[in-house]
């Protein structure tokens, strides 16, 4: 039987190879395999305790932490709808804002930009090595690049919801916060997610219940 060797310099361009072939799993997920949800809640208080809620009928709007308005587009109408609907199907009970309820729900957007400058100098610098010093004919020259600066701007969006504690509220102007959901990712104000993203929050709180 003959034995084959394969020379470690094949090896290791066959590894080479199979590895820039690997498909990056990151550029690969749909919406709704980026989206995170985040859940907190006082672990002191027993939700039990809680049976009536009330949800504001607008959303606030958060920019760079700053309020900015009260909104009700599209995705917030959905999604407001659909944290209601998840809530009674936990034992609560929807009643208006002055029927003083137990417990009082508030929902933001929030935005966040970030601004930053990149130098086309040094991506070129990157490069350098593959540009050719003969091919326009001038033998001993190298390429000048001048200095361009590009400014990008991003802005990221998160949805909070925000649960306080209005049935023991003090005189003290504060209400207690016992639960904050938060969600972030790709298609996050799309009124077609905004059911799956209130089912998504409440189902890893299994605890946020009042039977």
């Amino acid at each position: 039987m003959k034995k084959m060797f394969l020379p470690v310099m094949w090896v290791g361009m066959a590894s080479w190879v199979l590895a820039g072939c690997t498909k990056e799993p990151v550029n690969h997920l749909t919406e709704e395999e980026t989206r995170i949800y985040i859940t907190n809640h006082d672990s002191t208080v027993s939700f039990s305790a809680f049976h009536t809620f009330s949800v504001a009928d607008s959303v606030a709007v958060i920019n760079d932490n700053q309020f900015v308005q009260r909104d009700q587009n599209a995705f917030d109408q959905a999604f407001l709808a659909a944290l209601k609907t998840q809530l009674q199907a936990r034992g609560f009970t929807l009643v208006d804002k002055t029927a003083k309820p137990d417990l009082g729900i508030n929902v933001s957007r929030l935005y966040n930009n970030y601004t930053g400058l990149v130098s086309y100098t040094d991506y070129y610098g990157d490069y350098y090595g593959y540009w050719d010093p003969y091919y326009w004919g001038y033998p001993g020259y190298s390429y000048y690049f001048p200095t361009y600066y590009g400014v990008y701007n991003i802005t990221q969006g998160g949805l909070s919801v925000d649960m306080f504690d209005l049935k023991d509220a003090s005189g003290t102007n504060q209400l207690k916060y016992v639960w904050n959901g938060l969600v972030r990712g790709e298609g996050l104000f799309n009124p077609a997610n905004a059911s799956q993203e209130a089912q998504a929050l409440l189902s890893q709180s299994a605890y946020l219940k009042t039977n």
